[in-house]
């Protein structure tokens, strides 16, 4: 019996929302149907908000650290759901993940040197590069009979050819819903070792898997991958609470754990949210229960847009998310140019979405759907879509 009511559609207009109220400034009309932005239309954990309830009635916010029952949280719950022993030193506060990325990415490389993605990835990453004045080099992933791989021979020539320092891992993997087998991410991980490059895993989506797959935290594979790593985490997507600003970088290597701490000084980085404290601490300790009931949902609306494409959209082709609340959609069949692709979503299915070229040429011709709506949102999408096609 469920105890969340995840049907219930919460009015987000007027609520400073990236996702719903600035259209106009990102260029698009105010009247589109938001599923693009990566983050959910359901409200966090009752407990979270009780927490945050509590310290905003404190009333004192004042600069504030973790504290142990804050890393015994963090660390119950990697033990708990992925097998993984993290130690408080390793544990890096920042404001979060992207935030996170760019650090590492100036901590681990020099300007001008070589940093490999594999596209269609999230966009971020390559501009992320671009704007520290690093090198992206492309490591396309390969779309066959359905599922994406990895071109094996491609990725390590370009590491060689390319002199590249530093591998960017994205698991599991946005848009495309990847979820990287053990066995794919010790292959990544040998080739990074044997050529000295140096890996940095994004695993936000990591508490989003589907039945059948599991997530594998890269630094969990053994001693020396743990070593050559440094894995980005965050509660934001898994409890939907990104705007309060709060991620914990995994640093084993305590020499660039300083390294990392040095930067944070330089840019003027020091004391994390006191908000986004207490509220990862409360999803941690209290968030499984609301967590199990909403993949069950999300798994519910996978099962609702993948049977709704197959009946009444066949043309479009779904590419089968292993995790992630994100979906990737090949809209090729249609024949259209990208620019008349964009005018057909927004024109005259009044949706935004994300376009699949913002992930990397290779992205063109795909549509990116979030899912983590209230079903009567997500019907409501997919009749606006299959109206405008027909």
């Amino acid at each position: 019996m469920s105890i969340y009511d995840f049907d219930r559609v919460i009015p987000r207009k007027n609520t400073n929302s990236l996702k719903y109220d600035f259209a106009e400034a990102r260029g698009v009309p105010p009247d589109l149907l938001p599923m693009w932005v990566a983050d959910m239309d359901f409200a966090a954990p009752p407990e979270v908000t009780a927490a945050l309830i509590a310290k905003a009635e404190h009333g004192i916010f004042g600069y504030s650290e973790p504290d142990q029952g804050y890393y015994t949280a963090l660390a119950g719950w990697f033990q708990a759901r992925h097998s993984w022993h993290i130690e408080p030193e390793w544990v890096v506060q920042m404001p979060g993940v992207v935030f996170a990325l760019a650090t590492m990415i100036r901590v681990l490389t020099r300007p001008g040197e070589a940093v490999l993605i594999q596209e269609p990835v999230y966009y971020p990453f390559r501009s992320l590069i671009v704007n520290n004045q690093r090198k992206p080099v492309i490591n396309d992933l390969v779309l066959h009979h359905g599922k994406y791989e990895v071109d094996w021979a491609d990725f390590e020539q370009k590491i060689v050819t390319e002199n590249v320092k530093l591998f960017m891992l994205c698991s599991p993997h946005n848009p495309v819903g990847r979820v990287w087998t053990r066995e794919e991410l010790i292959k990544m991980g040998e080739i990074c070792l044997r050529h000295r490059v140096f890996v940095l895993a994004d695993e936000i989506h990591q508490d989003f898997i589907y039945p059948g797959y599991r997530h594998t935290v890269f630094a969990n594979l053994g001693e020396a991958f743990q070593n050559n790593s440094v894995i980005c985490t965050a509660p934001s997507k898994t409890f939907n609470l990104a705007g309060l600003h709060i991620a914990n970088t995994v640093i084993a290597d305590a020499k660039i754990h300083r390294a990392v701490i040095k930067e944070l000084y330089r840019v003027g980085y020091s004391q994390p949210n006191i908000m986004g404290l207490v509220a990862c601490q409360a999803a941690y300790q209290f968030g499984a229960p609301w967590l199990e009931e909403l993949k069950a949902y999300l798994t519910g609306n996978l099962a609702y847009f993948r049977t709704f494409l197959l009946e009444r959209l066949p043309e479009l082709k779904l590419i089968e998310p292993e995790g992630t609340y994100l979906v990737w959609v090949d809209f090729s069949a249609l024949g259209l140019p990208e620019e008349a692709l964009e005018r057909l979503i927004v024109d005259r299915a009044k949706l935004w979405l994300d376009a699949g070229s913002i992930f990397g040429r290779c992205g063109a011709g795909f549509e990116r759907f979030n899912i983590a709506c209230p079903r009567p949102v997500l019907e409501q999408a997919l009749s606006l879509l299959e109206s405008a096609l027909r």
